[in-house]
């Protein structure tokens, strides 16, 4: 599936996203499917959040959310610092660079609390 250099920092994120669930209260299932062959993660009041590594950019890999969402578009005000995005949709993460994960997992939190918080400013950020 990944080669072997992408599959830790893959299942590194995959370990951040089931860690931010059962960290939130009132969360009680988090669905863990495939869409579009890409490990996908879902729950009843959040938007669908996706992970994935490309072989046409070799260098690195990403947290995928939904376009139509405002999700990219607060990250960008939280944290255009310390990430890099691409379009409305991904946070790009370079192979060789560590994952800053307390502001990963906030943005998991918010995506997977998503219905709940979207009509907050900063979605209550």
């Amino acid at each position: 599936m990944y080669p072997e250099s992408v599959l830790l920092q893959m299942q590194r994120l995959r370990e951040l996203i089931i860690e931010t669930a059962s960290a939130i209260e009132g969360l009680t299932e988090l669905e863990e499917t495939l869409k579009w062959g890409e490990p996908s993660y879902l729950t009843k009041h959040g938007s669908t959040i996706r992970i994935d590594w490309k072989a046409k950019n070799p260098e690195q890999y990403a947290i995928y959310f939904q376009c139509t969402s405002s999700l990219i578009a607060t990250f960008r005000i939280l944290y255009n610092d310390i990430f890099t995005f691409e379009g409305g949709r991904a946070i790009i993460f370079k192979l060789k660079d560590k994952i800053p994960e307390t502001e990963v997992k906030q943005c998991i939190q918010l995506a997977l609390t998503y219905h709940k918080v979207k009509h907050l400013p900063l979605l209550g950020a």
